[in-house]
Protein backbone atom coordinates (compact mmCIF):
# COMPACT_ATOMS: atom_id res chain seq x y z
CA UNK A 1 0.00 0.00 0.00
CA UNK A 2 2.83 2.38 0.86
CA UNK A 3 4.42 1.88 -2.59
CA UNK A 4 1.04 2.36 -4.24
CA UNK A 5 0.49 5.63 -2.38
CA UNK A 6 3.94 6.88 -3.41
CA UNK A 7 3.27 5.90 -7.01
CA UNK A 8 -0.10 7.67 -7.06
CA UNK A 9 1.46 10.73 -5.44
CA UNK A 10 4.14 10.87 -8.13
CA UNK A 11 1.53 10.55 -10.88
CA UNK A 12 -0.43 13.45 -9.38
CA UNK A 13 2.70 15.57 -9.07
CA UNK A 14 3.67 14.97 -12.69
CA UNK A 15 0.14 15.84 -13.73
CA UNK A 16 0.31 19.12 -11.83
CA UNK A 17 3.61 20.07 -13.48
CA UNK A 18 2.47 19.46 -17.06
CA UNK A 19 3.22 22.40 -19.35
CA UNK A 20 0.06 24.06 -20.66
CA UNK A 21 0.00 26.29 -23.73
CA UNK A 22 -1.88 29.50 -23.01
CA UNK A 23 -4.11 28.62 -20.07
CA UNK A 24 -4.58 26.06 -17.33
CA UNK A 25 -7.13 24.57 -14.98
CA UNK A 26 -7.50 26.93 -12.05
CA UNK A 27 -9.80 24.66 -10.08
CA UNK A 28 -7.11 23.21 -7.78
CA UNK A 29 -6.26 25.92 -5.27
CA UNK A 30 -3.34 23.84 -3.94
CA UNK A 31 -1.30 24.55 -7.07
CA UNK A 32 0.52 27.84 -7.67
CA UNK A 33 0.13 29.10 -11.22
CA UNK A 34 3.39 30.21 -12.79
CA UNK A 35 3.90 31.72 -16.24
CA UNK A 36 7.16 31.75 -18.19
CA UNK A 37 6.90 33.87 -21.35
CA UNK A 38 9.57 32.59 -23.71
CA UNK A 39 10.68 32.64 -27.33
CA UNK A 40 9.67 30.11 -29.94
CA UNK A 41 12.35 27.36 -30.00
CA UNK A 42 12.35 26.78 -26.22
CA UNK A 43 9.09 24.78 -26.12
CA UNK A 44 10.74 21.40 -25.60
CA UNK A 45 13.38 22.76 -23.23
CA UNK A 46 10.91 24.29 -20.79
CA UNK A 47 8.39 21.46 -21.07
CA UNK A 48 11.09 19.14 -19.71
CA UNK A 49 12.53 21.67 -17.30
CA UNK A 50 9.15 22.55 -15.80
CA UNK A 51 8.46 18.90 -14.99
CA UNK A 52 11.78 18.57 -13.18
CA UNK A 53 11.54 21.92 -11.43
CA UNK A 54 8.01 21.11 -10.27
CA UNK A 55 9.37 18.03 -8.50
CA UNK A 56 12.27 20.04 -7.09
CA UNK A 57 9.97 22.76 -5.73
CA UNK A 58 7.65 20.19 -4.18
CA UNK A 59 10.61 18.54 -2.45
CA UNK A 60 11.66 21.95 -1.06
CA UNK A 61 8.29 23.32 -0.01
CA UNK A 62 5.57 20.70 -0.36
CA UNK A 63 3.82 23.01 -2.85
CA UNK A 64 2.61 22.13 -6.34
CA UNK A 65 3.01 24.34 -9.40
CA UNK A 66 0.81 24.57 -12.46
CA UNK A 67 2.99 25.86 -15.27
CA UNK A 68 1.57 28.07 -18.01
CA UNK A 69 3.96 28.63 -20.91
CA UNK A 70 3.76 31.09 -23.78
CA UNK A 71 6.01 30.91 -26.85
CA UNK A 72 6.44 33.14 -29.88
CA UNK A 73 8.79 35.58 -31.56
CA UNK A 74 10.98 37.12 -28.85
CA UNK A 75 10.24 40.77 -29.68
CA UNK A 76 6.49 40.09 -29.80
CA UNK A 77 6.63 38.16 -26.51
CA UNK A 78 8.26 41.14 -24.81
CA UNK A 79 5.53 43.39 -26.18
CA UNK A 80 2.82 41.08 -24.80
CA UNK A 81 4.31 41.33 -21.31
CA UNK A 82 4.39 45.12 -21.59
CA UNK A 83 0.74 45.07 -22.65
CA UNK A 84 -0.31 43.09 -19.60
CA UNK A 85 0.57 39.41 -19.97
CA UNK A 86 1.16 38.32 -16.36
CA UNK A 87 4.54 36.65 -16.73
CA UNK A 88 6.36 35.65 -13.55
CA UNK A 89 9.58 35.25 -15.53
CA UNK A 90 10.65 35.85 -19.10
CA UNK A 91 13.22 33.82 -21.03
CA UNK A 92 13.85 35.70 -24.25
CA UNK A 93 16.25 35.41 -27.15
CA UNK A 94 18.01 38.72 -26.64
CA UNK A 95 18.94 40.95 -23.73
CA UNK A 96 17.49 43.86 -25.70
CA UNK A 97 14.04 42.24 -25.52
CA UNK A 98 14.27 42.08 -21.72
CA UNK A 99 15.51 45.68 -21.68
CA UNK A 100 12.36 46.63 -23.56
CA UNK A 101 10.26 45.30 -20.65
CA UNK A 102 12.63 46.96 -18.19
CA UNK A 103 12.09 50.35 -19.83
CA UNK A 104 8.34 49.84 -19.33
CA UNK A 105 8.98 49.69 -15.58
CA UNK A 106 8.11 46.00 -15.06
CA UNK A 107 11.65 44.69 -14.48
CA UNK A 108 14.33 46.19 -12.24
CA UNK A 109 17.18 48.01 -14.05
CA UNK A 110 19.83 45.69 -12.58
CA UNK A 111 18.16 42.51 -13.87
CA UNK A 112 21.18 41.44 -15.93
CA UNK A 113 23.37 41.25 -12.81
CA UNK A 114 20.95 39.27 -10.67
CA UNK A 115 22.09 35.85 -11.93
CA UNK A 116 25.41 34.41 -13.23
CA UNK A 117 26.74 35.02 -16.75
CA UNK A 118 24.68 38.20 -17.11
CA UNK A 119 21.46 36.26 -16.47
CA UNK A 120 22.10 33.95 -19.43
CA UNK A 121 22.18 30.31 -18.18
CA UNK A 122 22.98 28.87 -21.62
CA UNK A 123 24.26 29.97 -25.01
CA UNK A 124 23.52 29.16 -28.62
CA UNK A 125 24.32 30.41 -32.09
CA UNK A 126 23.08 30.50 -35.69
CA UNK A 127 23.77 27.75 -38.22
CA UNK A 128 22.48 26.53 -41.60
CA UNK A 129 20.09 23.62 -42.00
CA UNK A 130 20.24 22.23 -45.54
CA UNK A 131 18.78 19.29 -47.48
CA UNK A 132 20.56 15.95 -47.08
CA UNK A 133 23.84 15.88 -48.98
CA UNK A 134 23.85 19.69 -49.20
CA UNK A 135 23.01 19.68 -52.94
CA UNK A 136 23.66 23.43 -53.33
CA UNK A 137 27.05 23.14 -51.51
CA UNK A 138 26.19 25.90 -49.05
CA UNK A 139 29.16 26.41 -46.72
CA UNK A 140 29.23 30.04 -45.62
CA UNK A 141 27.36 33.34 -45.56
CA UNK A 142 28.49 34.40 -49.03
CA UNK A 143 26.88 31.28 -50.54
CA UNK A 144 23.54 32.74 -49.51
CA UNK A 145 23.97 35.54 -52.05
CA UNK A 146 24.05 33.14 -55.01
CA UNK A 147 21.10 33.35 -57.39
CA UNK A 148 20.52 29.58 -57.27
CA UNK A 149 20.02 29.52 -53.48
CA UNK A 150 16.64 30.06 -51.80
CA UNK A 151 16.40 30.87 -48.10
CA UNK A 152 13.84 30.38 -45.33
CA UNK A 153 14.14 32.44 -42.16
CA UNK A 154 11.89 34.32 -39.71
CA UNK A 155 11.37 38.06 -39.92
CA UNK A 156 14.10 39.93 -37.98
CA UNK A 157 11.48 42.42 -36.85
CA UNK A 158 9.81 39.68 -34.78
CA UNK A 159 12.37 36.93 -34.20
CA UNK A 160 15.44 37.22 -31.98
CA UNK A 161 17.09 34.31 -33.77
CA UNK A 162 16.59 35.96 -37.12
CA UNK A 163 18.14 39.18 -35.83
CA UNK A 164 21.14 37.11 -34.74
CA UNK A 165 21.35 35.59 -38.22
CA UNK A 166 21.13 39.01 -39.84
CA UNK A 167 23.90 40.37 -37.62
CA UNK A 168 26.09 37.33 -38.28
CA UNK A 169 25.78 37.85 -42.02
CA UNK A 170 26.48 41.56 -41.57
CA UNK A 171 29.66 40.89 -39.56
CA UNK A 172 30.84 38.37 -42.17
CA UNK A 173 30.34 41.02 -44.87
CA UNK A 174 32.02 43.73 -42.78
CA UNK A 175 35.15 41.59 -42.52
CA UNK A 176 34.99 40.49 -46.15
CA UNK A 177 34.68 44.06 -47.49
CA UNK A 178 36.84 45.78 -44.84
CA UNK A 179 33.92 47.81 -43.53
CA UNK A 180 32.81 49.27 -46.89
CA UNK A 181 29.21 50.22 -46.12
CA UNK A 182 27.95 50.15 -49.70
CA UNK A 183 29.35 46.67 -50.36
CA UNK A 184 27.95 45.40 -47.06
CA UNK A 185 24.49 46.72 -47.91
CA UNK A 186 24.65 45.15 -51.38
CA UNK A 187 25.72 41.84 -49.83
CA UNK A 188 22.80 41.89 -47.40
CA UNK A 189 20.39 42.93 -50.15
CA UNK A 190 21.48 39.91 -52.22
CA UNK A 191 20.81 37.58 -49.27
CA UNK A 192 17.32 38.91 -48.63
CA UNK A 193 16.51 38.88 -52.33
CA UNK A 194 16.85 35.09 -52.02
CA UNK A 195 14.49 34.76 -49.03
CA UNK A 196 11.38 32.90 -50.21
CA UNK A 197 9.65 32.82 -46.82
CA UNK A 198 10.01 35.44 -44.08
CA UNK A 199 7.69 34.16 -41.37
CA UNK A 200 6.78 35.56 -37.95
CA UNK A 201 8.77 33.04 -35.86
CA UNK A 202 11.28 30.18 -35.98
CA UNK A 203 8.77 27.39 -35.45
CA UNK A 204 6.63 28.48 -38.40
CA UNK A 205 9.77 28.75 -40.52
CA UNK A 206 10.82 25.22 -39.53
CA UNK A 207 7.47 23.91 -40.74
CA UNK A 208 7.84 25.71 -44.05
CA UNK A 209 11.32 24.31 -44.59
CA UNK A 210 10.75 20.80 -43.25
CA UNK A 211 7.11 20.01 -43.93
CA UNK A 212 6.42 22.10 -47.03
CA UNK A 213 9.89 21.64 -48.53
CA UNK A 214 10.39 25.34 -49.22
CA UNK A 215 13.93 26.69 -49.66
CA UNK A 216 17.43 25.24 -49.93
CA UNK A 217 18.62 26.50 -46.55
CA UNK A 218 17.04 27.45 -43.26
CA UNK A 219 18.95 30.05 -41.18
CA UNK A 220 18.35 28.43 -37.82
CA UNK A 221 19.05 28.47 -34.14
CA UNK A 222 21.62 25.74 -33.47
CA UNK A 223 19.26 23.96 -31.08
CA UNK A 224 16.44 24.04 -33.64
CA UNK A 225 18.71 22.58 -36.31
CA UNK A 226 20.04 19.86 -33.97
CA UNK A 227 16.53 18.93 -32.89
CA UNK A 228 15.40 18.66 -36.50
CA UNK A 229 18.43 16.49 -37.23
CA UNK A 230 17.51 14.22 -34.32
CA UNK A 231 13.93 13.86 -35.50
CA UNK A 232 14.67 13.69 -39.24
CA UNK A 233 18.38 13.05 -39.47
CA UNK A 234 18.09 11.20 -42.75
CA UNK A 235 16.75 14.25 -44.55
CA UNK A 236 18.89 17.18 -43.44
CA UNK A 237 22.47 18.26 -42.75
CA UNK A 238 23.76 20.95 -40.41
CA UNK A 239 26.37 23.41 -41.71
CA UNK A 240 28.32 25.67 -39.35
CA UNK A 241 29.46 28.89 -41.09
CA UNK A 242 32.98 30.29 -40.69
CA UNK A 243 31.76 32.85 -38.13
CA UNK A 244 28.55 33.22 -36.14
CA UNK A 245 27.35 35.28 -33.23
CA UNK A 246 27.48 34.06 -29.65
CA UNK A 247 23.84 34.09 -28.58
CA UNK A 248 23.19 34.51 -24.86
CA UNK A 249 19.42 34.16 -24.31
CA UNK A 250 18.34 36.07 -21.21
CA UNK A 251 16.18 35.18 -18.22
CA UNK A 252 14.64 37.68 -15.81
CA UNK A 253 12.06 38.00 -13.08
CA UNK A 254 9.17 40.29 -13.93
CA UNK A 255 9.34 42.16 -10.64
CA UNK A 256 6.03 43.96 -10.78
CA UNK A 257 4.14 40.73 -11.47
CA UNK A 258 5.81 38.51 -8.86
CA UNK A 259 5.40 41.16 -6.18
CA UNK A 260 1.70 41.50 -7.00
CA UNK A 261 1.12 37.73 -7.17
CA UNK A 262 3.40 36.67 -4.31
CA UNK A 263 5.51 34.39 -6.51
CA UNK A 264 8.94 35.98 -6.08
CA UNK A 265 10.46 33.02 -4.19
CA UNK A 266 9.29 30.58 -6.86
CA UNK A 267 10.61 32.84 -9.62
CA UNK A 268 14.02 33.22 -7.98
CA UNK A 269 14.41 29.47 -7.50
CA UNK A 270 13.08 28.78 -11.01
CA UNK A 271 15.94 30.77 -12.51
CA UNK A 272 18.58 29.62 -10.01
CA UNK A 273 17.77 25.98 -10.75
CA UNK A 274 18.61 26.53 -14.43
CA UNK A 275 22.25 26.88 -13.29
CA UNK A 276 22.19 23.68 -11.20
CA UNK A 277 23.74 20.45 -12.58
CA UNK A 278 20.22 19.09 -13.17
CA UNK A 279 19.14 22.24 -14.98
CA UNK A 280 22.30 22.36 -17.08
CA UNK A 281 21.85 18.72 -18.04
CA UNK A 282 18.32 19.42 -19.25
CA UNK A 283 19.63 22.42 -21.18
CA UNK A 284 22.28 20.33 -22.94
CA UNK A 285 19.86 17.50 -23.76
CA UNK A 286 17.65 20.06 -25.47
CA UNK A 287 20.58 21.23 -27.62
CA UNK A 288 21.46 24.49 -25.91
CA UNK A 289 25.08 25.02 -24.91
CA UNK A 290 25.39 24.69 -21.12
CA UNK A 291 27.48 27.03 -18.98
CA UNK A 292 28.69 24.28 -16.64
CA UNK A 293 32.18 23.25 -17.91
CA UNK A 294 31.80 19.58 -16.95
CA UNK A 295 28.45 19.21 -18.67
CA UNK A 296 29.71 21.16 -21.69
CA UNK A 297 32.62 18.72 -21.97
CA UNK A 298 30.23 15.78 -21.69
CA UNK A 299 28.33 17.06 -24.75
CA UNK A 300 31.34 18.31 -26.69
CA UNK A 301 30.67 15.95 -29.59
CA UNK A 302 27.33 17.65 -30.16
CA UNK A 303 28.42 21.25 -29.70
CA UNK A 304 31.24 21.63 -32.21
CA UNK A 305 33.56 24.65 -31.99
CA UNK A 306 32.53 27.74 -33.94
CA UNK A 307 34.41 30.99 -34.47
CA UNK A 308 32.15 33.17 -32.31
CA UNK A 309 31.97 36.93 -32.07
CA UNK A 310 29.95 38.88 -29.51
CA UNK A 311 27.46 41.65 -30.03
CA UNK A 312 29.69 44.03 -28.04
CA UNK A 313 32.73 43.29 -30.22
CA UNK A 314 30.95 43.82 -33.51
CA UNK A 315 28.16 46.31 -32.80
CA UNK A 316 28.92 47.96 -29.46
CA UNK A 317 25.73 46.89 -27.67
CA UNK A 318 22.33 45.36 -28.28
CA UNK A 319 20.73 48.75 -27.94
CA UNK A 320 22.93 50.17 -30.71
CA UNK A 321 22.40 47.12 -32.95
CA UNK A 322 18.63 47.37 -32.48
CA UNK A 323 18.59 51.06 -33.29
CA UNK A 324 20.93 50.88 -36.30
CA UNK A 325 19.54 47.75 -37.92
CA UNK A 326 15.98 46.94 -36.80
CA UNK A 327 14.29 50.21 -35.90
CA UNK A 328 11.98 51.86 -38.41
CA UNK A 329 14.15 53.07 -41.29
CA UNK A 330 17.15 51.04 -40.11
CA UNK A 331 19.36 48.96 -42.37
CA UNK A 332 16.94 46.04 -42.50
CA UNK A 333 14.17 48.29 -43.80
CA UNK A 334 16.59 49.81 -46.33
CA UNK A 335 17.66 46.38 -47.55
CA UNK A 336 14.33 44.56 -47.58
CA UNK A 337 12.07 47.26 -48.92
CA UNK A 338 14.38 48.66 -51.61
Amino acid sequence: MCRLEKFLGLIFLLFMTLTVEGCGDKSDDKAKEFLNVSYDPTRELFATYNDRFGLHWHELTGEYILFLNSHGGSWNQAQEVIEGRQADVVSLALASDVDKICRAGLIKPDWIKQFPYNSAPYTSTIVFLVRKGNPKNIQDWDDLTREDVSIVMPNPKNSGGSRLGYLSAWEFARRKFNGDQEQILNFMHDIFANVVALDIGPRNSVQLFVERQQGDVFIAWENEALMTMKKRGGYFDLIRPSISILAEPSVAIVDQVVDNRGTRKVAEEYIRYLYSPEGQEIIARNFYRPRDPEIAQKYSEIFKPINFFTIEEAFGSWEKAQQDHFSTGGTFDQIYHN
